[in-house]
């Protein structure tokens, strides 16, 4: 196969150890060329630093891809009455999905030095890191990766001398998949129920106990110190406009070779595959569909993987989003109606009750997706599937609705015929009753 683009090459990877062939620790990380140029970092301008990242169209790596130099530029000054927080979410509950997981078991100390940067440019004294429940090992490995920036001078007060203060602290979820929402992160962060909020208020002006807070995914705050080293003309080379930089894309499912890997933005689908992945099973001709960035994001036909280019923009076109960049690949030999019913009793299972159209909504879902996938539906609840996707959307407090319907509205779109093939013996068979009985 032709590359369309250059691998990466080692001094452009952000995450030099996202394999786990080295050394996570201080020492290999320094090796590595981490906490170079830090205190400069923390001797520069923060409107200088926010202008860099909003020159830079970094964009957040958690799914929702909002800018972030845009987003720390809401952030109000602190003042001894109002304290400002830096909250980083490593909640990563979206099936599919294990980036952040390899950066905090193999390359800690990027995120340690995306905190150290973000907490100083926003003004925060005090940063915590939110970690999904199960990855109890890796919170171990994050746990000493910081005790070791404390021992280095790196945390704590007059970071190298700069006057600079930081305190870093871990908290660990309890499995809950809409704590990666940010407003029910904050209310699970504060001892309480992980609800979304309603918004307005929005964090930057209420948040973590009630003051200005800015939360950001793992992989995002750890590409921060990298752009204001290296400057926005080498961050920029890669990708399309306002689509700019490295991501990590985690590819599992129908492949010879599931893997983690940074790549630039913007690389076709089939090259990530086929190149890096080992090629889907049983070629690229016996492709069946893929997820592309996360369950909560529509499946792309076999034919739209062909040309898809993936980063946030490109994949619009395809009525579908980059999220979280996990590509899960189904070859012919997969019962995809299978999938999307357990991925629809997965979105069920994790509603957090609070809004009636997706308590109830996604219940409804589950269960015609279930009639449809034995062949107890009719035919008509195909439609009526797609009509109650149509009344839960952009109804809710938060965005998880909308997420668990897409793969939904998706497996209609490409699928409706898998959908027709389940129900039509039910269809057949009331006919010839009816005929029968007159």
């Amino acid at each position: 196969m032709t590359l369309q683009h250059t691998p990466l090459s080692y001094e452009d990877r952000i995450f030099k150890n996202l394999d786990g062939s080295g050394d996570w620790s201080i020492k290999g990380y320094q090796e590595r060329g981490g906490y170079d140029g830090l205190k400069k970092i923390l001797t520069t301008d923060t409107v200088e630093i926010i202008d860099t990242l909003k020159q830079s169209a970094l964009r957040g790596r958690g799914g929702a891809g909002f800018p972030t130099g845009l987003k720390w530029s809401f952030m109000p000054k602190p003042t001894k009455e109002r304290p400002t927080y830096l909250v980083c979410n490593a909640d990563e509950g979206e099936p599919g999905t294990c980036k952040d997981r390899d950066i905090l078991r193999n390359d800690p100390h990027t995120l340690v030095e995306g905190m150290i940067v973000g907490c100083y440019t926003l003004g925060a004294k005090t940063g915590y890191i939110y970690i999904r429940g199960e990855y109890y090992d890796e919170a171990n490995r994050l746990q000493a990766a910081i005790d070791e920036a404390y021992e280095a001078g790196l945390l704590g007060k007059d970071i190298l001398g700069t006057g600079v203060c930081v305190d870093l602290h871990i908290h660990l979820g309890a499995g809950a998949y809409i704590c990666g929402e940010e407003t029910a992160l904050l209310e699970s962060l504060e001892g309480k129920k992980g609800q979304p909020r309603l918004k307005p208020p929005f964090p930057a002006g209420f948040g973590l106990y009630g003051m200005p807070t800015t939360i950001n995914n793992v992989e995002t705050l750890a590409q921060v110190p990298p752009i204001l080293k290296k400057g926005v003309k080498w961050w920029t080379q890669f990708g399309n406009p306002n689509n700019h930089g490295t991501k990590i894309f985690s590819i599992s499912g129908s492949v010879n070779k599931p893997i983690n890997i940074e790549a630039p933005m913007s690389i076709t689908l089939k090259e990530l595959i086929e190149h890096y992945a080992g090629g889907v099973i049983g070629g690229w001709d016996n492709l069946q569909a893929v997820i592309p960035g996360g369950s909560s994001t529509p499946m792309l036909s076999a034919e739209n993987c062909q040309d898809a280019v993936m980063d946030f923009d490109s994949l619009m076109q395809y009525k579908t989003g980059l999220g979280t960049a996990a590509i899960v690949v189904m070859n012919k030999d997969v019962d995809l109606l299978r999938v999307m019913k357990r991925i629809s009793g997965f979105y069920k299972h994790e509603s957090c009750g609070q809004c009636s159209p997706c308590r109830e909504g996604m219940g409804w879902i589950y269960q015609l997706m279930n009639d449809i996938y034995h062949g107890k539906a009719d035919i008509s609840d195909i439609d009526k599937l797609e009509d109650l996707t149509h009344r839960i959307d952009g109804h809710t407090i938060c965005a998880f609705a909308t997420g668990a319907i897409w793969p939904v509205q998706g497996t209609i779109r490409h699928f409706r015929h898998l959908m027709e093939q389940k129900v039509q013996p039910k269809k057949t068979a009331s006919k010839a009753k009816t005929k029968k009985s007159a």
